[in-house]
């Protein structure tokens, strides 16, 4: 997956942009004529489109160039940093809209429209519609986040069209200044489309975490991985929609030699990379299972670390003899976990110097 195939993203793209370019300067166009606040909120909404195609054409291109030296990692981040600025870009374009709005509403002028202009907004939901399709399809083909977002954009645009459409309607038949009104909701749709991207385009450049359906396949191929006793601290790390990366220890038998412990995590990785696409690092965690009194330990400790805290997991446990004893193991504990990790720390400590002479050393993480 180190080149994406984004010939058919680039080109549903292209045909976006041509479209909503037009599709703007139509509305546009009529709504300054007539002064149709609503419709040229809607222009305005298809020209935020026209430019988000852009970046989105550009950001394709930008993605798909391969890893170099100054980027190891690849550049498909580059999708998350345009769709930045295109919710800053639709933010900006809301604001100034929701001010012509308002003064159209304390105005209370009854706008004027003629049949062409109904004629251009059925026109105009049947060519949304057509990009859905068309966007939602070019996805499916790429995984690209961007495309995603324009199929889910021309959607809620056809229900924006439909809003001025009837904003006209109520204004032409009713008596009402609903068109004032009308540019209002469109204003305060185009800003809640630019939160939306600004939110999940931020969220993926901080490190959203990943799909738990693609951890829960990744934990299925190392189950069944030759010699696998058990496994833990699996960490995923995306650079990109399909640029994701992956580190876990897994616990096999000690006494195995060490070849043949390497040949089997190496199987793991590269069965992973195969069937995932995941770029997988195995830590290798030896178990001693000849360690009677560490193997009875660590039974008791599990028994006696329940109630401390909801969705507590103990793992990496070893006995370590020297002057004295020490058992060393892992504690992780849910984000949502409200106890303090030093609070888990000194609650498991009790229960080992009850139940052992040994000395604990217990590192707690979030998982």
């Amino acid at each position: 997956m180190e080149k994406r195939q984004t010939k058919r993203g680039q080109i549903a793209s292209a045909v976006g942009i041509a479209l909503n370019a037009l599709l703007a300067a139509l509305k546009m166009t009529f709504g300054i004529m007539f002064g149709l606040v609503s419709l040229l909120a809607d222009g305005v909404n298809n020209l935020s489109d026209c430019g988000s195609g852009t970046v989105s054409l550009v950001s394709l291109r930008i993605s798909n160039k391969p890893a170099d030296k100054e980027h190891p990692y690849g550049h498909q981040r580059a999708e998350y940093i345009a769709s930045m600025f295109i919710g800053f870009f639709v933010l900006l374009l809301a604001v100034e809209l929701f001010r012509e709005s308002v003064e159209k509403v304390i105005a209370g002028v009854l706008p004027e429209a003629f049949w062409g202009i109904y004629l251009l907004l059925g026109v105009s939901v049947l060519v949304k519609a057509f990009m859905f399709f068309l966007y939602r399809n070019a996805a499916q083909k790429e995984g690209a986040d961007t495309l995603r977002a324009a199929a889910k954009d021309s959607a809620c645009d056809c229900i924006a069209t439909f809003a001025v459409a009837a904003g006209l309607l109520l204004s032409r038949y009713c008596g009402v200044a609903a068109d004032g009104w009308a540019g209002l909701a469109v204003a305060l749709f185009i800003v809640w489309e630019g939160v939306q991207i600004l939110r999940e385009a931020s969220s993926k450049l901080l490190g959203q975490a990943p799909d738990p359906a693609v951890l829960d396949k990744i934990r299925a191929v190392i189950a069944e991985g030759n010699g696998v006793l058990g496994l833990h601290d699996l960490r995923a790390y995306r650079f990109g929609p399909d640029k994701l990366f992956a580190t876990v220890h897994v616990q096999m038998d000690a006494s195995l030699p060490a070849l043949l412990s390497h040949e089997a995590l190496d199987k793991i990785e590269r069965k992973v990379f195969s069937e995932l696409g995941v770029e997988l690092t195995v830590h290798l965690d030896p178990v001693d299972l000849h360690d009677e009194e560490a193997r009875l330990l660590e039974e008791r400790i599990r028994a006696a670390s329940e109630g401390i805290t909801d969705g507590l997991n103990l793992h990496d446990f070893r006995l370590v003899r020297g002057v004295k004893k020490v058992l060393v193991f892992e504690a992780g504990v849910p984000y949502s976990c409200p106890k303090t990790d030093g609070e888990i720390a000194d609650d498991l400590k009790r229960a080992v110097r009850i139940l052992s002479d040994a000395e604990p050393a217990v590192t707690v993480e979030r998982e």
